[in-house]
């Protein structure tokens, strides 16, 4: 780069402000960004400027050179104390000439490794017990330097980069093959109809199961639907389950769940081929596949059931509660945050939450209506939805709401604890 037009301070700053775009690369080794540094400092007689001035020369000294800010910072504090030398900025560090030499070898890590190995990793003293026993005792001298190892460089020498290499395999899980559902992550469009479905169990005490929550939400209208059953087993799930799907007013197009065998299984499978909905469920190693139903479980089963164990018996009076009084005043009355899609020009897709997006699950639906992205059930119209919406203002629902949930908690009877 030539520089030797940049004459003044000023003009520095007009170059940086002018390719604020553009992206510089090192290149050169240190000598000669070193040298290059030294250069632009003595022309512009960095010691008698001001701190502004000084300010604007480190920036385009790490603007050019490509160190961080604190080397530059670090690399002009030496030149200060060395600028009176004929070379002020030496690269001072390199590897040593004659580099201390290592008490143990490698091929004393392999036969710790080996040791270690045959022995299944037993504490440290033991294995120095029987490191000295093989030199002074079975007089292999392979051992002569090992016979010597103290217990706590035992466990340093197992840190090490070569006893890992050894000893540590890494294998990748085994996927298991089944069959049912495809493992994929829904493409909805933008249409209504794609559910996220996951459970969450209510904790056991002293061997006592508690009930489960079942999370049942749109992709993309978040219409949610909350049920509750004894147990996971098909006798109790798959009722509930043809319920939860009735309760939704759109029809039902693809089914997402985990890989846990509640819903992988031939039953739901049947269940959901007869409806003709699509059954996928997440793909390993993709944590957000499922990410819709596992944030509800959070803010709404969680902050409204709380952690406390919940015994079995419970699970119908807690069911009733979700299809008579939770359920509605979810999709009608309680907003959700709907975000906006765009694409970074890395190809990278941001969500934002806008404040002129909040809105229900009704309302949402209602849109996505009018756009033909959602295909209501027979029988199911948008004006008696919100009818039924009207019927109750957004704080009756939701003190109604709060006062049936105070009655169900006040009704159980907690098992006391074990002493």
């Amino acid at each position: 780069m030539n520089e030797t037009r940049l004459c003044t301070i000023e003009q520095i700053e007009q170059f940086l402000n002018g390719c604020t775009q553009i992206e510089f690369t090192k290149s050169g080794d240190d000598s000669e960004r070193y040298e290059h540094i030294s250069r632009v400092l003595k022309r512009f007689d960095y010691p008698r400027q001001g701190k502004r001035e000084k300010g604007v020369l480190l920036r385009y000294l790490q603007v050019t050179s490509g160190y961080s800010r604190a080397q530059v910072t670090r690399l002009v504090t030496q030149w200060f104390t060395n600028r009176l030398a004929a070379v002020p900025l030496v690269k001072r560090y390199c590897a040593p000439a004659a580099p201390f030499a290592r008490k143990y070898t490698p091929p004393d890590i392999e036969l710790l490794a080996e040791m270690d190995k045959a022995n299944e990793d037993v504490c440290g003293s033991a294995i120095a017990h029987l490191l000295k026993r093989a030199y002074s005792v079975y007089g292999d001298m392979r051992y002569k330097r090992l016979s010597m190892l103290s217990v706590s460089h035992i466990y340093n020498l197992r840190k090490s980069a070569g006893y890992r290499a050894l000893r540590i395999i890494f294998t990748k899980t085994n996927p298991v093959c089944n069959a049912i559902g495809s493992r994929k992550a829904p493409r909805p469009d933008g249409k209504a109809g794609f559910v996220r479905i996951d459970t969450v169990h209510q904790g056991d005490l002293d061997g006592v199961k508690g009930v489960y929550h079942i999370t049942c939400v749109d992709e993309v209208c978040q219409w949610q639907v909350e049920a509750c059953v004894q147990g996971i087993s098909e006798a109790f799930l798959l009722p509930v389950l043809e319920l939860i799907i009735e309760q939704f007013p759109f029809v039902i197009a693809g089914f997402h769940s985990d890989n846990g065998s509640e819903y992988i299984n031939g039953p739901v499978a049947r269940i959901l081929e007869k409806l003709r909905i699509e059954q996928t469920k997440s793909r390993s190693r993709k944590s957000n596949d499922n990410a819709l139903a596992e944030s509800k479980n959070a803010s709404v089963v969680r902050k409204h059931m709380g952690y406390e164990h919940i015994p079995q018996q419970y699970a119908k009076p807690i069911n009733a509660f979700y299809q008579e009084t939770f359920n509605p005043w979810l999709n009608f009355h309680l907003p959700c945050m709907y975000a906006t899609e765009t694409i970074s020009p890395k190809g990278k897709i941001i969500k934002r939450y806008k404040d002129e997006d909040v809105k229900t699950p009704l309302e949402c639906l209602a849109q996505l209506r009018k756009k033909g992205l959602a295909t209501l059930q027979q029988g199911i119209t948008i004006e008696a939805l919100e009818a039924q919406a009207k019927s109750k203002t957004d704080l009756a629902a939701a003190q109604e709401m709060q006062l049936a949930k105070s009655k169900l908690f006040a009704s159980f009877i907690k098992p006391k604890r074990r002493a």
